[in-house]
């Protein structure tokens, strides 16, 4: 049996939402990436999007309370009752502790946490080209610097979290996408 309730996890750059795209096609569920929503956000110039710009630009994480309300709405619509792929959301303990709440509230159960890896510099690089194709703001040397920093602080600790749950698959994040979701399809089947 596949898992369909899913977290992915890892540093950025490591292509959580490339590969969560790409499974979502393949299973039918959807990606739920708070990156993505609160991005939609800044673009359309709302209340959640001008708070949340500050934090983006710096690099910096999105505080708790916006992103868990973005993230319970999202989790709550009905396409997400037969699965998920989480990408982005949660970042802190905090964050996953309130995932915990959500899901429960719901009627619904974490099944997996699939944590990519990959070496910090090859992370930079790969951040810095996707910011000259992309021409993303908060994707310059320095704030690409702090952003693994605070992966490193804040959103790490989470693999310890779920790991006491039984439910880390960790996985290596370089090879070509095909590899890499290779790697997922044998770690969500298991």
């Amino acid at each position: 049996m596949m898992a369909r309730r899913l977290l992915f996890l890892g540093p950025p750059g490591v292509g959580k939402g490339t590969q969560a795209q790409r499974l979502v096609g393949e299973l039918g569920i959807p990606q739920i990436s708070t990156g993505d929503m609160l991005r939609a956000a800044v673009a359309a110039g709302s209340e959640i999007g001008r708070r949340a710009k500050s934090f983006i630009d710096r690099g910096e994480l999105v505080p708790d309370q916006v992103v868990i309300g973005v993230a319970e709405a999202r989790l709550a619509e009905h396409d997400a009752s037969a699965g998920f792929v989480l990408d982005g959301f949660p970042r802190t303990v905090a964050q996953a502790e309130a995932l915990d709440r959500i899901l429960e509230r719901l009627g619904r159960e974490l099944e997996l946490c699939v944590v990519m890896e990959v070496a910090e510099p090859a992370l930079v690089e790969r951040l810095l080209r996707r910011s000259k194709l992309e021409g993303r703001s908060d994707d310059n040397e320095e704030t690409i610097r702090n952003r693994m920093r605070v992966y490193r602080e804040q959103t790490e600790p989470l693999v310890a979290h779920y790991r006491r749950r039984g439910i880390v698959r960790e996985l290596d994040g370089l090879g070509s996408m095909d590899e890499v979701a290779e790697r997922i399809r044998r770690a969500i089947a298991a």
